[in-house]
C-alpha cells in the first residue's frame, strides 16, 4: 500500500481504539497518518459528516471512502485494507 496514498486515521488522544488501529497498522507495515479531531475543527465535522452526526473514532480514509472501526475489529480493518490478518 505504500506507493498509494497513506491511510487517514480520524483519532483523539484518549481512544483506545485509535491505539489498536495503529498498533495493527505499524506491525504490518501499513502507511498512515493520523489527524486528531480534538485539534482540528474540520476533521471533526469531517468525522460528523460521515458518520450522521455521530463522532465516532476512530474514523478511517481509505482510498476515497471512509469508515468507522468503534469498536476496534481487527478483521474488519483487514478485509477492509485487503491484508492478512495474522502475521
Amino acid at each position: 500500500m505504500s506507493e498509494k496514498e497513506p491511510i487517514l486515521i480520524y483519532s483523539t488522544s484518549w481512544c483506545p481504539d485509535c491505539y489498536r488501529v495503529k498498533a495493527f497498522l505499524k506491525a504490518r507495515g501499513v502507511e498512515f497518518r493520523e489527524i486528531n479531531i480534538e485539534e482540528d475543527a474540520e476533521a471533526e465535522e469531517l468525522v460528523l459528516q460521515v458518520n450522521g452526526g455521530r463522532r465516532k473514532v476512530p474514523t478511517l480514509k481509505v482510498e476515497g471512502r471512509f469508515f468507522s472501526l468503534s469498536p476496534f475489529s481487527a478483521h474488519k480493518l483487514a478485509d477492509e485494507l485487503k491484508i492478512p490478518l495474522n502475521l
